[in-house]
């Protein structure tokens, strides 16, 4: 049918839209973030009802101008798992917001849905665990904004002072020694005043691994850092987002909940 294409994506947000609709915020390869019309999918044993948010969709779509129509749909993959826990599917839903936030419509981001599609995995799994860790489901989400926001083009500064151009090589052991996060502008050497937070050299260390791709961990395996310096670490991504963001991203305030009501574990440094 003359006008027909087709889109496939991740399902970002569904909401309502006027009695029996649904409104579908899809993150594409081809299109970036697209904002669709899903006609009669809040009607039961709807055709259309699978359009539910963190589905990978194939979708036939009509229209162009204005708001384009879904025609028809198939779930490519669910991440309905993420719904296990809490702070799982917090995380998740943060991704999404953070995907809403770096990509416009028309203007996609090479590589972005991908990396989105990876750490979703990555929670999934996680969110199939017998065991409680909520420190690992931390460390995903700030790994996965450091990396969204290299693609989207609002990396973090990680490598060089943004005052003075001078390598970030954090001395380790020289427990004196202090970058500050200046929102703004990046990091820069020292104890400047105005700054949001500072970091000592084993915060900045694990900071500038985290564009790697994957968490950092001991030999052993165990995730390396304690739980405090990653929520430290995700404070220094939230001020970086409130900064330069179009938009705040909210989940972010859930999964922060869900770590600091989780109790440590007991080898974890207080």
């Amino acid at each position: 049918m003359s006008g027909d294409r087709r889109l496939q994506g991740l399902a970002l947000k569904v909401g309502p839209l006027g009695e029996h609709d649904r409104l579908l915020t899809l993150l594409s390869d081809d299109v970036g973030v697209i904002r669709l019309a899903v006609p009669g999918a809040r009607r039961p044993r709807s055709s259309l009802a699978a359009a539910v948010p963190l589905t990978y969709l194939d979708l036939q779509v009509v229209g162009r101008r204005g708001l384009p129509r879904v025609r028809q749909l198939q779930v490519q993959r669910s991440y309905s798992g993420l719904g296990q826990r809490l702070d799982t599917l917090a995380a998740a839903q943060a991704l999404a917001e953070l995907a809403i936030a770096l990509v416009t419509t028309d203007d996609p981001v090479p590589g972005l849905l991908d990396a989105v599609l990876i750490h979703l995995d990555r929670l999934e799994k996680l969110s199939r665990s017998s065991l409680d860790e909520v420190d690992l489901c931390l460390a995903h989400v700030v790994q996965a904004g450091v990396h969204l926001l290299a693609l989207g083009g609002y990396g973090l500064p990680l490598q060089t002072c943004c005052r003075s151009g001078t390598a970030l090589a954090p001395p380790i052991g020289q427990w004196d020694w202090r970058c500050s996060v200046l929102p703004e502008e990046g990091l820069a050497l020292g104890e400047l005043t105005g700054a949001t937070l500072q970091l000592n050299p084993s915060e900045l260390a694990l900071l500038q691994r985290l564009p790697q791709a994957e968490l950092p961990r001991r030999r052993n395996g165990d995730l390396l850092g304690p739980r405090r310096v990653w929520l430290k670490l995700l404070a220094v991504l939230e001020c970086w987002y409130r900064a330069h963001l179009p938009r705040p991203v909210r989940s972010l305030t859930m999964v922060r909940d869900c770590v600091s009501a989780a109790p440590l574990s007991e080898y974890e440094p207080t």
